[in-house]
């Protein structure tokens, strides 16, 4: 039995290895951080479920002891993990686990040994005692800690802008941090704005209303209709968003104020393969110029 025990902790070290090479995250999560990023709420015990053990991506006490497979780290765990898997052997099978679940992925409360011996033995699923909480963003189970980081940063916009409220339709999700901390200023230079256009103070709940709806949305929107989004990769329609409006700030600083959002289209689309600049070039003019500017950039784009 104890040679289950080195394959495993063997696979940890692979796992370790293999994350070092490629960057990809190799930690287990910890349930405290992650509530307090999320600002989790309410509880609703769901009773025995089947759970895929892959969507078990983090533990309430014992995330530093296991890796993101749940491969053993220390070999101060052998002893329990040795005992839970000569039961498994045995044919006692594994007791269900307790779990938390959170969006689509899952957080150990008991049962970390016998997680980590059903992911050494590739078994799919645990019968698991499951309470579920509620989040204020959608959790996939891809979450890992740089993907935390952002999805608490989009925890603070919201409980900022109040935008899930206002608008519930919403999903504004980006791919890296930061992006949100950028769209509160442009709300606060639209509200700004709008106040001047008006005449009058806007109030905060407005001014988030009238930029989802008649700035962000138009943009989003041409962005799903061009189906440019698919030449990113992994990009979001928020970071797109944010790409083009940025760009035009950008070289308004570096230019003028006379530069026009289809000039800093064409200017960032031209950097890229000429499928795709000739696609956002197009939405974006559609969308910005009305044909005011239709000749110059067709000139530039000859």
């Amino acid at each position: 039995m104890r040679e289950r025990f080195a394959h495993a902790r063997r696979r940890a070290f692979w796992n370790g290895l293999r994350a070092w090479v490629t960057g990809r995250p190799n930690r287990l999560l910890s349930w405290d951080e992650a509530r307090d990023k999320l600002g989790v709420r309410g509880r609703l015990d769901l009773g025995l479920q089947t759970v895929p053990v892959d969507r078990v991506v983090g533990s309430v006490g014992r995330y530093e002891d296991f890796d993101r497979a749940f491969m053993p780290l220390r070999d101060n765990v052998q002893e329990r993990w040795l005992s839970i898997a000569g039961g498994f052997y045995d044919g006692a099978g594994l007791p269900p686990v307790q779990l938390v679940k959170a969006g689509e992925v899952y957080f150990v409360v008991d049962g970390n040994h016998r997680v980590s011996v059903a992911r050494e033995r590739g078994i799919a699923s645990l019968e698991a005692r499951v309470v579920e909480v509620e989040t204020r963003v959608p959790l996939t189970n891809h979450l890992d800690a740089d993907e935390l980081e952002v999805k608490g940063e989009y925890v603070r916009f919201l409980e900022c802008a109040r935008l899930d409220e206002l608008r519930p339709d919403q999903r504004i999700e980006f791919t890296a941090g930061g992006g949100y901390e950028r769209l509160r200023e442009h709300i606060a230079v639209h509200r700004y704005r709008l106040g001047q256009d008006r005449g009058r103070e806007v109030p905060p709940d407005e001014a988030v209303c009238d930029w989802y709806d008649h700035v962000y949305l138009p943009l989003v929107r041409l962005i799903r209709e061009s189906g440019i989004l698919a030449e990113f990769g992994q990009r979001t329609e928020a970071d797109l968003y944010l790409w083009v409006v940025d760009h035009q700030h950008y070289l308004r600083e570096q230019c003028g104020p006379g530069v026009s959002a289809e000039r800093a289209a064409w200017h960032l689309a031209a950097r890229h393969p000429e499928r795709l600049a000739k696609r956002l070039v197009g939405a974006v003019r559609e969308w910005l110029s009305g044909g005011a500017c239709e000749q110059v950039i067709d000139q530039e784009a000859e």
